[in-house]
């Protein structure tokens, strides 16, 4: 598994040594560790608090080098620690599916899989493209892989963030709901004295993120130019 630096990734935690924590991360044979610093802000009084032998945790990679990757567990946002669970539920299910088809052959394929590629992210662009997958499993078996997963239902994650919005003008209400109508991708509701909720239905977090981040940034453009305070979060 080929990391970067700014990955936010799925670790074990392995042990605690003096005041560092040493994590596993799945296909990645370099040590890895946190600094108790890069565990939680302010002072730490019970390090058990946080992490303990065996447990998951999500974490960014801060650095690599030869013989260590540094990491973060404190740097990890709430949005991040969510797509990274999600996607390892998503794996989880794409190695049985996997084992269904393939049985004993299974690990060896999951072993060259992991040589370059997560499971998640290979199985995802064999959606697409499934020549890869091909070359290692044969085209009878990548054709019953891509039937069960085209018939998977897809699960979706709905992101919400709240506007505000006030005008002086005489029309300004009206002008307000002439802004807000007819948005076809997202949902609006008024919450109270110019707050309004926006959410956003979608199979994948982050792609939600960007597209309700993008629609009301739209809608500020035109707020200001009609002079409106306008705030969201």
């Amino acid at each position: 598994m080929e990391l970067e630096q700014g990955n936010v990734v799925l670790c074990t935690v392995d042990k605690i040594v003096g005041t560092t924590v040493f994590v596993n991360i799945d296909g990645v044979t370099q040590r890895c560790s946190i600094v108790f610093s890069e565990v939680s802000p302010g002072r730490i009084r019970n390090i058990r608090d946080f992490v303990v032998p065996k447990k998951t945790i999500v974490c960014k990679v801060l650095k690599i080098s030869e013989n260590n990757i540094e990491l973060s567990l404190r740097r990890v946002t709430q949005k991040e620690q969510k797509e990274v669970i999600e996607q390892h539920k998503i794996e989880k299910s794409y190695t049985n599916i996997l084992k269904t088809i393939l049985k004993e052959k299974t690990p060896k394929i999951i072993e060259k899989i992991k040589q370059t590629s997560g499971i998640y992210n290979f199985l995802e662009e064999a959606k697409k493209d499934s020549k890869k997958l091909e070359k290692l499993i044969g085209k009878e078996n990548t054709q019953k892989i891509i039937e069960i997963l085209s018939a998977q239902k897809k699960k979706t994650v709905i992101l919400k963030k709240i506007i505000t919005m006030h005008s002086t003008n005489p029309d300004g209400l009206s002008q307000i709901k002439k802004l807000l109508e007819n948005q076809k991708e997202i949902k609006i509701k008024y919450l109270a004295a110019g707050k309004y909720s926006i959410k956003r239905e979608d199979e994948n977090m982050k792609q939600a993120d960007i597209k309700i981040t993008e629609i009301i940034e739209k809608i500020e453009t035109k707020a200001k130019k009609l002079g409106f305070e306008f705030n969201f979060k």
